[in-house]
This record gives C-alpha cells, structure tokens and sequence, in this order.
C-alpha cells in the first residue's frame, strides 16, 4: 500500500552549498528510518540524483535537521546529513560549515529564536561535533535580510553576509587539536610508501599534504582531479590510512563507506598564479597558499569552509604542513586560500599553549539565500495492518 506525507521543508543556498532544511519534529526519528527518508528526498542512489532533489553532486546533497535546543548556551539543535550521490548511504559524521551558514537564517525563518535588529545572533549546538557555532544574521522590519553587497568565491552575485564564529572548535574527533599529537605525521601507503601528512581537528579534522609529495601542482581544477582515476584511489588510499590511524576504521579499503566524510582529504602548495573554474585569473599576491580538497571520493568544487576554519587553525600549528607552506603569515591569526571556485579567507583566534596552540574560535564570513519553501510528498509502501 502506498503511503503519501507532505513534510515541510526548505532549500536554502548555504554558502557554495545547497540543502534541504528541515524541522526534527517533522521527520522521521534518527536511525535507518530517517536515512531512507533522507535517501528518498535526494533521490540517492543515482548519479543525477533525477527522482529527488540533490543536484548530482556532493555539495548538493545535504540536509540540515533543526529544533529547539535545550542547552543554555543554544538556541537551537543542528544535525548535518551528507547524503551520498552514488550509494545507499547517510554520513553524521563531520559538520559542513557551508550548511550551517543556512541554520541561523532558517532558525529565525521558523520563529525558532527571538529577532533583534539590525543583526540576530542565533546560537547552534551542532550534534555532530559536539560543538557550538553562532551565527550572526542580518535582519531589517522582522525578517531575513538575503540580499547585501557582499561577494564570496563560488557563488554568482552578492548577498547580505553571515559571519560564523565556531567557538572551542578543537577536538571533535577526540579531545585535541592534534588527535596523535604530532604536527606531521609519517603514514605507510601501500604501493606507495611514506607520506607526510598533517591532521588537525578543529570545526571538521582535515587530513594535509603537500600538493607536490602526490604528484600535483595544487592549482588544478576539479574536473581535472576528477578525471585521474589513480590519482583519485591514492588521494582515498591516504584518506583511508589517515582514518585507520584516528581510530575511525579498521581497515583502510572501507573508507568511501564507514567514514567516506571525515576525515577530509586536503592538498595544499604555495601561492602561485591560476585560473579559477570561472576563467579568472587569480594572482599569486592575493592568497597565503593553495589548497584543493576532497568531498565524498570527488574533488570539492571550491573549499568547504569548516575545511577553511581548519587550515587556519593548522596555520597556527608550529612545523605543521600548513605553516611551513605559509611561513611567517602564519602567525597573523587570519588565511587567504585559492581554491578552485577563487580566494576564501578564514581566521583562528588562538593563544600559544603547552602542547599544541589552544584555539578559542575560528571565523568566516558566508551568505545565504532562502530558494524555496514547501512541501516535500514522501511516498513510501506500508504494509496493510
């Protein structure tokens, strides 16, 4: 028998990403009921994504789950779902800082917090970290204000800007922002040998190596990437070896399915002059270093931007690889990035401490924009009772 619901929902634009924004009470409860629900909704497994509403792509296929919160120092609860393209699967593992630009918006969109003008600060306990992120949204005559003069890399136009402080963001996958408590890291690749690498954990653990040591120049575009089929397997392989090593997995050839999302895979080089996906020219001058990242076995289209908040938390971190690409611009707190889509810039407030830096927060400026609003018709057989 079949089984029809309209469930409320809406789509908003989050940065250089694009999700389906929902309330928890009205979806399924968490558990394979709700990753079928999310699977339905995106129309997955499919490379087109053609039955639902994920575009095709990694960046377009992802959920924000949202509620009241009863922490104090929360507004609201936030869950991100990475619904995959190709498979059967759902990912709450790592945050999406792209999406979580879209929560304050919709939070106050849902009269979920108390507006204040001329900005509302809404407070988001993400449960997928365990960490709490405050937005700082524009507001004009008690709604939302979308349309403003700021530009960010990878998306068409301006926008009003949304600036996202992820506050404590150290730690989580472990309690450290270094989880082995080294800068650099040595990892066996099989068929390939040693790799240095940097992992680092703060907003989303991030996993880097110097474009170079893999064969890449750090300029390269992602259909580029996307085209080299080994050098795909080896960028997962060491992904995979990294995850093994955080105690996430067991075995590195199950990566892209028990931990396809965390941790991220991250290719950075000095500043060099390149042409952006748009054709335009980027120069050397305007950034700190390139970096090219990996989201879901793809290459990321531009730089997810907990991915951003992370590599300036890594600037921070004496020998890492990220400092010694970035040299004595490390030290001023805030990163200028190439990435293919243009220039991101993300900051770390930190104080120097025993072991490792102690980072108070990480920020960045995104901005949204609210697309539709709606009702989703799920549709799913029952059996008669």
């Amino acid at each position: 028998m079949e089984v029809r619901k309209k469930i409320p929902c809406s789509i908003i634009r989050g940065g250089t990403s694009r999700g389906i924004y929902f309330l928890e009470k009205d979806i399924p409860e968490a558990g394979p009921e709700r990753d079928g629900f999310l699977l339905r909704v995106m129309g997955s497994p499919h490379q087109r994504q053609i039955d639902g509403l994920g575009g095709g792509a990694s960046v377009t296929s992802k959920a924000a789950i949202v509620g009241p919160s009863l922490r104090e120092d929360a507004d609201v609860d936030y869950t991100f779902a990475q619904v995959s393209v190709d498979k059967p699967l759902v990912s709450y593992k790592g945050n999406c800082g792209n999406i979580s630009s879209g929560v304050g918006p919709f939070a106050i969109e849902q009269g979920l917090v108390k507006i204040t003008e001329p900005i509302t600060e809404v407070r988001i306990y993400n449960t997928n970290t365990n960490k709490v992120i405050i937005a700082e949204v524009q507001v004009e005559n008690g709604q939302v204000q979308y349309q403003g003069e700021t530009k960010i890399a990878g998306v068409c136009g301006t926008a009003a800007p949304i600036r996202l402080k992820f506050m404590n963001p150290s730690g989580t996958i472990s309690k450290r922002l270094l989880p082995t408590g080294k800068a650099v890291d040595v990892l066996d690749i099989p068929g390939f040998g040693a790799m240095e690498v940097s992992i680092v954990d703060a907003a989303n653990p991030l996993v880097f190596v110097r474009a170079a040591d893999v064969g890449m120049k750090g300029s390269e575009l992602p259909f580029e990437i996307d085209q080299d089929k080994e050098k795909l397997e080896l960028l997962e392989k060491i992904r995979g070896i990294a995850a093994v090593h955080l105690g996430l997995i067991e075995d590195y050839k199950s990566s892209s399915w028990k931990s396809p999302g965390i941790p991220k895979m991250t290719m950075v080089a000095e500043p060099a002059d390149y042409t952006d996906s748009d054709g335009n020219a980027v120069e050397k001058s305007e950034v700190d270093l390139l970096g090219r990242m990996m989201s879901m076995q793809k290459a990321h289209p531009t730089y997810a931007m907990t991915g951003a908040m992370c590599t300036a938390a890594a600037a921070a971190v004496p020998g890492s690889i990220v400092a010694q690409i970035i040299g004595k611009k490390a030290k001023c707190g805030s990163v200028r990035i190439g990435h293919p889509g243009g220039v991101l810039e993300a900051g770390a407030d930190y104080t120097e401490g025993e072991a490792e830096p102690v980072i108070g927060y990480t920020y960045g400026i995104r901005t949204a924009n609210l697309i539709m609003e709606g009702n989703f018709i799920d549709k799913f057989t029952s059996k008669k009772t």
